[in-house]
């Protein structure tokens, strides 16, 4: 049994353990950014395929007490890399550290690409090249206060490029955190689905791939493809087996909208690259005057959030507006907003029953649910 840890989106540790049991993963353990988890190999192949939420899944193959850079390269040298790929592959190291007495972390890189290109010279009378964009093998290390963990990313690009999106608007969601948010509202395909500001559609495509049940990761390749251990035949039966599985494309009751031509048209490309411009209904759309599609249902959206001083006042005035739309229109829905706007659950004037903290890369963010009852959520609270 191997061991593996998959990196994702911070604050959805607990999501992403959950999805990993569901693909019948061992030891699943959440930690800091990412999950601990043991399996086969075909283990990996099926998270790297199939999970929503993860954004790597890294391959453990040393774990071992250092003390100086020299224990490094000595642990990387001993390990057996003409097993795991051939010296015509290319390769890329990266560090991360969390308390170590080491002082430069490029010196560790240094250590590690060294220790692998001198065992491959000594064993094959050549070694690999280093391709720091699009390297065949990346080698990540991560260094504690005591230990040194070394993987091989099974992965490649990132999870989250699905490799369906084709037009994209300024700082996107990432897929695999939209996929998330989507989980964490508790919606279930049946329920109208609604993003009023929807931009290019982040947030409904990964909807959409749920309710169709949609392998994220069909149609793009991965850096396992190119180890010495790759079985290719039962990777071809579960990719037939994603594929056969996948459900009728037909309209789901998602529903989005926006106020710009451009971020419409933007979605509607990236739907029609998926092949699904029939499951969704799009239209351009001011989000405080639209109506509720529905009787109840559930608002997902990325609302903006100003970094200039002018958005901000600009922001300041519309959350109210939102909160006052939403109130009156939307009675009988859950509303989940993500921002990292810290003053949006004062300004909206809304009770949230929910904040969710989020990260977007580096910037925090917060979920905020909110109950649309008869007469608000404050008035709910007062009588009781």
């Amino acid at each position: 049994m191997e061991r593996f840890f998959a990196t994702c989106p911070r604050g959805l540790e607990l999501l992403l353990a959950d999805e990993l049991r569901q693909l019948d993963a061992a030891k699943v353990h959440a930690v800091g950014g990412g999950v601990q988890f043991a399996g086969d190999f075909f283990l990996c192949y099926r998270v790297n395929l199939e999970s929503r939420i993860a954004s790597r899944i890294l391959w453990q193959v040393a774990a071992s007490a250092y003390r100086s850079e020299t224990d490094i390269y000595a642990i990387v040298h001993a390990l057996p890399w003409t097993d795991w790929f051939d010296p015509a592959r290319s390769i890329r190291a990266d560090v991360s550290a969390t308390k170590s007495p080491l002082t430069s972390l490029n010196f560790v890189t240094l250590k590690i690409k060294d220790a692998v290109c001198d065992k491959f010279r000594r064993l094959c009378g050549s070694r690999p090249s280093v391709d720091t964009r699009e390297p065949d093998i990346p080698i990540q290390g991560h260094l504690t206060d005591r230990e040194f963990t070394l993987y091989l990313d099974t992965t490649g690009e990132p999870l989250f490029k699905r490799g369906r999106r084709v037009a994209a608007r300024e700082a996107p969601l990432r897929e695999n955190l939209a996929a998330g948010i989507v989980r964490l509202s508790g919606w279930v395909p049946g329920i109208p689905f609604l993003d009023p500001m929807c931009g290019s559609g982040t947030i409904l495509l990964e909807a959409a791939f749920i309710a169709l049940d949609i392998a994220p990761g069909l149609g793009r390749r991965f850096a396992f493809e190119k180890l010495k251990n790759f079985d290719v035949q039962p990777w071809r039966e579960l990719l037939q087996h994603c594929a056969a599985r996948q459900k009728l494309k037909a309209p789901l009751g998602l529903y989005g909208s926006d106020l710009s031509v451009e971020a419409l048209q933007a979605a509607r490309s990236n739907f029609a690259a998926a092949g699904l411009e029939k499951v969704v209904s799009l239209k351009r759309a001011d989000v405080l005057d639209i109506a509720a599609p529905a009787k109840e249902g559930i608002i997902v959206t990325n609302p903006p959030y100003g970094v200039r001083l002018g958005e901000r006042q600009a922001l300041a005035e519309f959350y109210p507006k939102l909160g006052d739309r939403l109130k009156k229109h939307f009675c009988g829905w859950r509303a989940y907003l993500f921002s990292a706007d810290m003053r949006l659950p004062k300004l909206i004037r809304l009770a949230a029953s929910k904040r969710t903290p989020l990260f977007n890369g580096a910037l925090e963010c917060r979920l905020f649910e909110y109950k649309m009852v008869d007469g608000g959520m404050r008035k709910k609270k007062a009588e009781g």
